[in-house]
């Protein structure tokens, strides 16, 4: 069960119930794959309230093996979307407030741009 006090956010994809938490070694992953320099560059990113699918499922990969899951890249592409990508990104976005804080990304939550 996801606890949002300890930054975690529960995805249901199908019959599967995962658990999405961005670590402090999953935050440093998305730091050297959307190449920034901090933690508030990374925020600053998302803030926009902007991401391609491509970004989508790199924070996706990145919470699900944050959240315990030990899953590849290729292995969240290749989930089934059976209800389409909102509960993906509204998880996602759900996650970064909880990460960051409501002062960032929630204000412009992130909205799959390149499907």
């Amino acid at each position: 069960m996801a606890n949002k006090r300890r930054g975690e956010v529960a995805l249901q994809l199908g019959e599967k119930r995962y658990t999405l938490c961005l670590t402090l070694g999953a935050l440093a992953e998305l730091e050297e794959a959307f190449g920034v320099e901090d933690l508030m560059a990374l925020a600053e990113r998302f803030g926009t309230g902007r991401l391609s699918s491509r970004n989508l499922m790199k924070l996706l990969a990145v919470a699900l093996r944050g959240g315990g899951h030990e899953m590849s890249d290729g292995e969240v592409a290749s989930l089934s979307l059976t209800e389409g990508i909102e509960p993906v990104a509204s998880a996602i976005a759900d996650l970064l407030v909880v990460t960051f804080g409501a002062g960032s990304p929630s204000a412009n939550p992130p909205q799959p741009q390149d499907i």
